[in-house]
């Protein structure tokens, strides 16, 4: 039996943009030189184990979020600089998990390495985790600046997912450079289309988002 090789390579590819929602893309699709560190994939994150629902490092996001990130990523490279991605759209069964971490308070393993200063009781109280995530309606985005020739991120003062205000919009303890970095990340997302998150540095919600406070719950493959 003789089959055509381009129906069945059209076939296959139906199937798998299928996996998506209308309106969501693969931002590696949309955005050139996008540099990916999915932490939630693997088992280098606040909770030390991967995380429910991220089945694949690449990053889903809204159509629209794509297409401000893309003009983000068009400015930086000017400078020689670009866009790492750490979370975009996130499944509701991922923060799920968030939540059954976040209660079972002596499980810290990672407490030294992402929250040392803050008693895991008050992660919610304090704004740190949430049952509801905006990144589960698709244009919510972490990420930093790197270095293209490098690769390596620019120093932002601390780490992605640090909780505590070391992290903070607001934080003046930094040194000159930091604070540059940081107002940098700032403008050119602002400038974009994106709001930022006043307790993390690296996170950035789109104004106008297209699907404000629906939470979907298809995985990341």
């Amino acid at each position: 039996m003789k089959y055509n090789i381009a129906l069945l390579l059209t076939f296959f590819t139906t199937i798998c943009l299928a996996q998506l929602r209308e309106g969501f893309v693969y931002a590696q699709d949309i955005i050139d030189d996008l540099a990916v560190e999915l932490r939630y994939c693997n088992d280098n994150n606040f909770v030390g184990e991967q995380i429910d629902g991220y089945n694949k490092e690449v990053v889903i996001m809204t159509t629209l979020a794509a297409k401000a990130l893309k003009n983000v990523q068009d400015t930086l490279k000017k400078k020689g600089l670009g866009i790492k991605i750490y979370d975009a759209y996130r499944p509701q069964q991922a923060v799920n998990h968030f939540v059954r971490w976040a209660k079972k308070v002596n499980d810290t393993l990672k407490k030294q390495e992402y929250y040392p200063n803050v008693d895991k009781k008050n992660l919610f109280s304090q704004g740190y985790i949430a049952s509801k995530s905006r990144h589960s309606s698709g244009s919510t985005l972490d990420l930093t600046i790197i270095n293209l020739d490098t690769g390596l991120a620019l120093d932002m003062g601390s780490p992605y997912d640090f909780f505590g205000p070391e992290s903070w919009v607001s934080n003046t303890k930094l040194t000159k450079k930091q604070q540059e970095n940081r107002q940098l990340l700032q403008d050119v997302m602002l400038s974009n289309g994106f709001r930022n998150y006043p307790k993390e540095w690296w996170h950035f919600t789109l104004r106008g988002e297209p699907f404000r406070n629906q939470y979907f719950d298809f995985p990341i493959e």
